[in-house]
């Protein structure tokens, strides 16, 4: 087959898949990740042809290095990518042909990849059963948990969300444009905006004067986080939507006012991260900066190519030239918020009145090989054993941090294994 189609790696999106999956790689190469994530979204091939790059990677690799990196990108194309490429991955053909041939006993995997497969296989059946159209993984997933097969559930908690929870809020009348991405509540209002973005936001923990929110302040301000998971949603589905130097007016306003406001937002979520001493309410804000991080670097990447294409059409007398290849506009349906609320700038005191809120708050049945495979897994996914079961696979480096936010400075944090976050549900 490879004969006839060409070595995967060969394509624009196999080379770079390639080249992020190299075991030679120290880390994760975000900038290159995020470059796939673009290929796929922006070109006709591209999904096909990522898909074909991460059968070969994975299909037989013995090197488990290079196996965590492709599952490292293949979880953050999912997370950045649109329908065309949720339909290829969610397939029986690639779940149960490359994903679960990877975990089968006969080869013996770590338990870390183990562990890894079935998280990315559980979630994602999760956020797509009721998608009609890509419930090959959820079928796969039914099918492994009837022969026993105990998935890492206890680690979902610590997971992003592939789908960000509806909110319910009313649009101004007439306007298409917040009808198309998601309803917006604005309120007018005298507020300072952060200078343009330049380096990612990187919080500074001080020990001291370290804060303990009350569970009734932890609850306000984890609403007050679905509001910023639920803009940087609407704005990655636009950057994933809108073709640089070709979108509406209207389109490229909204665009401007969601990036303002995220960073505004981030701003006030650096004074949260500095002093609250709750271990999860502090990672819950990093995971949720690194976001921001992410969709900042996307937003940098989308406005360098619409100034390099408005450029050259300046220097051809207004003729278009063709910069970057045209793109269908591609809607990820299960990425599509129709709910979504945009923090407004006076919604963004809430945060800060959150913050002083703190400061005054007191602490609060076919016996086959999948079968013995399920017996080796029930009861042994408490943290000691996986402790224990990394050290006996010494060979295996040290699995990949695997969030866009470690690029951007977040320290010593495994954040790309969470795909939904328990949080939210609180």
């Amino acid at each position: 087959m490879e004969f006839l189609l060409g070595n995967p790696f060969s394509t624009p999106v196999g080379h770079c898949i390639e080249r992020a999956t190299d075991g030679s790689l120290q880390n994760e190469d975000w900038t290159l990740n995020m470059e796939i994530c673009d290929i796929i979204n922006e070109t006709e091939d591209g999904p096909k042809d990522a898909i074909r790059a991460m059968k070969k990677r994975l299909n037989g690799n013995r090197n488990y290095r290079e196996v965590m990196l492709a599952l490292t990108v293949l979880e953050t194309c999912v997370k950045n990518c649109g329908h065309r490429f949720h339909a290829l991955v969610t397939s029986r053909d690639f779940v149960d042909g490359v994903l679960v041939k990877i975990i089968s006993p006969k080869n013996n995997p770590p338990r870390i990849v183990q562990d890894k497969v079935l998280a990315l296989i559980q979630a994602w059946a999760d956020a797509f059963r009721s998608s009609p159209d890509l419930t090959g993984v959820v079928q796969v997933y039914e099918e492994l948990k009837r022969k026993g097969i105990e998935f890492p559930t206890s680690e979902l908690e610590t997971l992003s969300p592939i789908q960000t929870p509806q909110r319910t809020a009313s649009a101004p009348e007439g306007d298409s444009t917040l009808l198309k991405y998601g309803n917006i509540t604005s309120q007018p209002t005298s507020q300072t905006i952060p200078p343009a973005y330049t380096t990612p936001q990187v919080p500074n923990i001080h020990a001291s004067g370290a804060i303990n929110p009350t569970p009734e302040q932890i609850c306000r301000l984890r609403s007050e986080l679905d509001i910023v998971r639920g803009n940087t949603k609407v704005m990655s589905e636009m950057l994933t939507e809108m073709v640089p130097g070709q979108e509406d007016a209207s389109d490229y306003e909204l665009l401007q006012e969601l990036n303002r406001t995220c960073r505004a937002m981030q701003q006030r979520m650096m004074e949260l991260i500095s002093c609250v001493s709750n271990e999860s309410v502090t990672e819950e804000l990093l995971h949720v900066n690194d976001d921001l991080n992410n969709i900042f670097l996307r937003y940098e990447r989308y406005e360098r190519f619409r100034t390099g294409r408005s450029s050259a059409q300046s220097v051809n007398n207004g003729v278009s030239q063709q910069l970057l290849p045209g793109r269908k506009v591609i809607f990820a349906s299960l990425l599509i918020v129709s709910h979504c609320l945009i923090l407004a700038p006076s919604s963004l005191n809430s945060v800060s009145s959150t913050l002083s809120s703190l400061s005054s708050g007191k602490p609060p049945p076919t016996q086959d090989d999948f079968d013995v495979f399920a017996q080796t897994r029930t009861g042994v996914l408490s943290t000691p054993e996986r402790a224990k079961a990394a050290e006996v696979t010494p060979s295996l480096p040290s699995p990949p941090s695997g969030d866009p936010g470690t690029t951007q400075g977040t320290p010593n944090r495994k954040k790309p294994a969470r795909q939904e976050d328990g949080l939210l549900a609180m």
